[in-house]
């Protein structure tokens, strides 16, 4: 609603003036963390695809930790040029990590396959089981 003064009459601060900078420097971005992952249900398990191009199957891990699978990508990669009198030489690292409920998965069974840019990740669905029937005394 503030931001609604017409013909700029706003307040020029310099806490404004810093706010406004961090926002339009950051613009577009999103969540560097992380990558774009679809669920799908297929009946008896989910598929798990996560987007991962540029990454080689020896960059991503998943683990286990209780009830939550960890799919972590890490990069890292280095480059050097040199012309004439010019030396150029650039190094990138990230890391992207994302971490995923799976209560009600057969942990035991999950199987992973990484093909073209793809994580794909089967989650077998845990066969529901009927509690046991059973007679309860009264006192």
């Amino acid at each position: 609603m503030f931001g609604m003064i017409p013909f700029g009459r706003e307040e020029n601060s310099l806490w404004n003036y810093l706010d406004n900078m961090e926002r339009s420097l950051f613009t577009g971005f999103g969540d560097m963390s992380q990558f774009r992952c679809d669920i799908q249900d297929k009946g008896g398990h989910y598929l798990l695809e996560a987007e991962l191009p540029g990454f080689r199957k020896e960059d991503i891990s998943l683990d286990l930790n209780g009830d939550n699978l960890v799919i972590t990508a890490r990069h890292s990669s280095e480059t050097e040029d040199r012309q004439k009198d010019y030396v150029r030489r650039e190094r990138k690292f990230g890391s992207f990590s994302r971490s995923f409920d799976i209560s009600g998965i057969d942990a035991g069974a999950i199987t992973a396959a990484y093909n073209n840019g793809i994580l794909e990740v089967t989650l077998p669905k845990r066969a529901e089981t009927a509690p046991a029937a059973r007679s309860i005394a009264i006192e």
